[in-house]
């Protein structure tokens, strides 16, 4: 199982860094293009967003890989839980059902590392 929450941690971390850096990269009149839900959101909020999903995808691994504070991980984990299941909020009330499956899967993966890490399967 141990292997299983490693896998999965880096798919998380893996499309956590993609969605952040895509936030983060683009300029505002771009990612709204890209992005609808962000036209009806303050201008800060895509690039705040990208940088806790940047964040939370270095907390996921590199507490764990270096060895320094590896009890962060389920901490970033369920931070990024939490980021994901405003997003489904968000994407629900907005009536944008295609953007529901990322946005739930990726809640799904990161509630189930910060379980894992959190329980049974702690570092």
């Amino acid at each position: 199982m141990n292997i299983v929450l490693w896998v999965i941690a880096g798919l998380v971390a893996a499309g956590f860094l993609f969605s952040g850096g895509f936030k983060l990269a683009l300029p505002h009149e771009k990612y709204v293009a890209a992005q609808p839900w962000a036209q009806d959101a303050p201008r800060w909020a895509p690039r705040a967003i990208g940088v806790l999903e940047v964040l939370g995808a270095l907390g996921l691994l590199l507490p764990a890989v270096t060895g320094v504070a590896p009890v962060l991980v389920p901490f970033a984990a369920a931070g990024l839980a939490l980021v994901m299941a405003g997003a489904v909020v968000l994407h629900l009330r907005r009536g944008e059902f295609p953007a529901l499956v990322p946005s739930g899967v990726l809640l799904v993966l990161a509630a189930v590392v910060a379980w894992g890490r959190f329980g049974p399967y702690a570092f």
